[in-house]
């Protein structure tokens, strides 16, 4: 502890210390290219998806982007190509949802579009029984690693890095997938999938960051921030 902190933490009472102390720990968001996407106070980049405005559903409570049952998906006013996201989350027990990316409007369901990173609780939710559909999975197309999930209702870290078609998911610290976007081996997967519906499917190399609201449960997300890679 520097001799001007201690000086500071004798001057100032208690909560202001906390204060203090909590708004240095969230949302570095400045410097290296990054920008916020939610820093605790503003849901400015964020409208709903095929709307202009913010569904219900989703609240801003001390500092965390919360939402408590069903409500409809949101995704970013901007448009990203290449990036490297990062983001928190908490999901309660046997809780389900997801983060899309690179995600467009011309289909009535975000995920028809958008590939999808899941948030889930692996141990109490049907998609948890298999990697596929598992935390940190590219969902139905590439397997997450086991072991990297902390238990439901403590926060996790995620990564997404997207460059060219080089994808990678992380999750708390641990690499849980990587895959090559239009590659033989994707097309293949993509072809066996729900999604070969859908002829657009993780074809966009530009879009929107969205997030899941149609699952009922509580997900609570804060720390959102991305670095545009192009």
């Amino acid at each position: 502890m520097t001799r001007l902190f201690a000086l500071a933490r004798r001057a100032l009472p208690l909560g202001a210390l906390l204060l203090a102390s909590c708004a240095s720990m969230h949302f570095p968001f400045s410097g290296g290219g990054w920008q916020p996407l939610f820093d605790g106070t503003s849901l400015s980049a964020w409208r709903g998806y095929h709307s202009q405005e913010m569904p219900k559903g989703w609240l801003i409570e001390q500092g965390v982007l919360v939402k408590r049952g069903t409500a409809a998906d949101i995704m970013t006013r901007e448009t990203f190509g290449d990036f490297e996201l990062e983001f928190e989350w908490r999901i309660q027990q046997g809780g389900n949802a997801g983060i899309f990316y690179r995600a467009t409007e011309e289909y009535d369901k975000i995920y028809w579009s958008g590939t999808e990173y899941q948030l889930l609780d692996d141990p109490n939710a049907p998609d948890g029984r298999t990697r596929l559909t598992s935390a940190g999975a590219a969902y139905g197309l590439y397997p997450a690693a086991e072991g990297a999930l902390k238990p439901a209702g403590e926060w996790q870290k995620s990564r997404i890095v997207v460059k060219n078609n080089h994808v990678e998911h992380w999750l708390n610290g641990v690499k849980v997938t990587e895959y090559a976007l239009w590659s033989d081996d994707w097309k293949a997967k993509v072809k066996a999938s729900k999604f070969a519906k859908y002829p657009n499917y993780g074809l966009a190399k530009r879009g929107a960051i969205g997030i899941q609201g149609d699952h009922n449960g509580m997900l609570s997300l804060r720390n959102i921030r991305i670095r545009p890679l192009n």
